[in-house]
Order: structure tokens, then C-alpha cells, then sequence
């Protein structure tokens, strides 16, 4: 792993708010041409889960969902909408823990978090219906399409990383990760190089694809923005590529669950 002396980030200004079937690939190529910013290979696109995930059709209108007796019973306990807390329990494996207007969750995708990604925030209603929004079904396969339809386009090799906001366990604050990742390596292990002193680094792998993605998520911001789309240019690595689902821990390396 070569880390750059400095980076170019660059979010993408008056992206237009997407719908179901949209071509994003599209989008997010014919934006960056118009802003004096075309695609080279070795970028990096940073893009925001909520615009793949609505361009995916991952849209749900709760009017539409009966509720079970175990979501009726656990909204009761919680103080939130059964007919949400049905959707949350229908992306989940487990529910970790648990608190009034919270539920922590262990996602079908292994990761555990807040409410399952279930996202009710910058979401179009002028129907006046009322929607939640869910991960994409496969991130890790949203991201492998994108970066091939870029190529398609402007014949640039990128990596493409789907970064969303994550609570932390120990920490207060949100903080982008990668929920999907393509054509960069999501680990980088360090262990057996040697650091400054000459010592060989027994512990160290790197979640190269979260500190991307948190990078990103400084211009993406977590309100009225407007800015779903971030190009990282100047980063290096020789580590092997691999995908978002390796940062997920597996249990028998989990201490706390």
C-alpha cells in the first residue's frame, strides 16, 4: 500500500434527484464530463447508497405492509411504527439490542447497525404516501455493475465504492463506511511489514474502502447537501482487490455479540 502525500476530492454539485430505473452509471459520467472533471482510470467514485438503492426500486410504501404480532408487539415496546418495525425485522437476521425508537440489528448482509439501513430521510412523498427506503439488495453487486457501465462509457478503469452513514458502538457520531465496493481492494494487510523502527506489524489490516468512503462523506454531508456523488483521485495500491462483504467481521473473531 502506497499512501499519497495529498488527494483530489471532488463532490459532484446539481446531481438530480433519482428515480426508480434510472441509469446512474449515466449520470454520474455525463456529470462529471460537463464539470471539468472526466473520468481517468484509477478514481475512485464514491456514491451515496440512497441514490443506488432508488434507482434499484428499493423504495417500500408502508400503507402496504401488515404487520406481524412480533412487530406489533416490538413497536409497542419501542414506541415506533409497527408497519416500520416490520420492514426492519424483514431485513434482519437478529435483533442485537434494543432501546425506545431504536432497534440494532444484525443485517441479512452481516452487518450490524441501526434500524437495519431502513432510511426515512430525503425521500420524495408528493403523492403524499408515506416510504421507507432499503439497502440495496447485493452492494457489493451494485457496485460491479457501476464500474463496468463507467468503463462502457468513458473507457476508464475506476474503483466504485457505495458509502452510507454508520453509528458506532463506542463512539457518538455517524461516519461513512462501504457498504459495497468494486475494483480496490476493501482490506489492505499490512501484517508482516516491517514500521518505522523495524518492527513487524503483527495486527495491522486497514479498512482502505471505509476510510475512502469517510473521506467522501466530508463533502457528502448528512442533510440537504445535495451532493450523492464524490470522485477520489491520486490514491495508489497494489493489494489484491477484494469486496465490501470482507469487512464484515466473522463471528468467530466477534468478541462482543
Amino acid at each position: 500500500m502506497t499512501r499519497p502525500a495529498s488527494l483530489e476530492i471532488s463532490a459532484v454539485h446539481g446531481f438530480k434527484h433519482i428515480e426508480r430505473g434510472d441509469d446512474l452509471a449515466g449520470l454520474i459520467a455525463g456529470t462529471f464530463q460537463e464539470s471539468g472533471h472526466a473520468l481517468r482510470t484509477g478514481d475512485v467514485v464514491v456514491v451515496a447508497q440512497k441514490i443506488v438503492s432508488k434507482a434499484e426500486g428499493r423504495l417500500i410504501d408502508l400503507a402496504a405492509i401488515s404487520p406481524s404480532p412480533r412487530a406489533v408487539a416490538l413497536g409497542a415496546e419501542i414506541g415506533k411504527d409497527p408497519r416500520l418495525v416490520e420492514v426492519i425485522l424483514s431485513e434482519s437476521v437478529r435483533v442485537v439490542r434494543k432501546r425506545p425508537g431504536l432497534l440494532i440489528v444484525a443485517h441479512r448482509l452481516g452487518f450490524v447497525m441501526a434500524n437495519a439501513g431502513v432510511d426515512q430521510s430525503n425521500i420524495a412523498a408528493p403523492d403524499g404516501k408515506e416510504r421507507v427506503l432499503l439497502l440495496p439488495e447485493d452492494p457489493d453487486g451494485s457496485a460491479a455493475s457501476l464500474r463496468a457501465r463507467l468503463l462502457a462509457l468513458t473507457g476508464a478503469t475506476v474503483g466504485v465504492v457505495i458509502n452510507d452513514s454508520f453509528g458506532r458502538a463506542w463512539r457518538r457520531g455517524t461516519v461513512g463506511i462501504a457498504l459495497g465496493v468494486a475494483g480496490l481492494p476493501a482490506l489492505i494487510d499490512l501484517r508482516g511489514r516491517a514500521d518505522l523502527f523495524g518492527r513487524r506489524l503483527e495486527v495491522s489490516i486497514v479498512g482502505f474502502a471505509d476510510e475512502i468512503a469517510a473521506a467522501a462523506s466530508l463533502l457528502m454531508g448528512q442533510a440537504d447537501e445535495g451532493r450523492p456523488v464524490v470522485l477520489v483521485r491520486g490514491l495508489e495500491w497494489s493489494a489484491p482487490v477484494s469486496s465490501a462483504a470482507t469487512l464484515v467481521r466473522p463471528p468467530e473473531e466477534d468478541l462482543f455479540r
